[in-house]
């Protein structure tokens, strides 16, 4: 990654993880990503934007191999998703071959845009919803 990205991608970060993450995390129209912790084994929830249809969601990761959900996600690929209040399992798979900028035009415009000005390294994950239900994930 180039220097400008690395310095980039530090500042975004300390700034989601610091200030926008706790805030987005409460709203509760927010969809969030829950992930198992690859060294901890915790649950860790990530607010994400996408769009589902069907049984599949369909996320950009702004940072690519370097966030931590896709991090965990490559360790343990089940997933919790929480769309309109109500949480979904599910199965992520990373989808290195996809046109992660071709995939933002498809999904809804102000994430796409978010994603497309903060991302340093695109890389679209899909989810395959299996069920509704309420509890975390062990």
């Amino acid at each position: 990654m180039a220097d400008v990205n690395t310095l980039k991608w530090r500042i975004i970060t300390q700034f989601q993880k610091r200030v926008l993450n706790p805030v987005t995390t409460r709203l509760p129209s927010q969809t969030l990503l829950e992930t198992v912790g690859r060294k901890s084994g915790e649950p860790r929830v990530t607010p994400i934007g996408g769009q589902r249809t069907g049984n599949q969601f369909r996320l950009v990761s702004e940072h690519g191999e370097q966030s931590n959900y896709i991090r965990n996600i490559r360790a343990n690929n089940a997933v919790r998703l929480r769309l309109h209040g109500m949480w979904h399992t599910g199965t992520a798979t990373v989808l290195p071959d996809d046109d992660a900028v071709a995939r933002l035009a498809q999904l809804p415009r102000l994430n796409s845009a978010a994603v497309r000005v903060v991302g340093t390294d695109l890389l679209t994950v899909r989810v395959d919803l299996v069920d509704r239900e309420t509890s975390s994930l062990q």
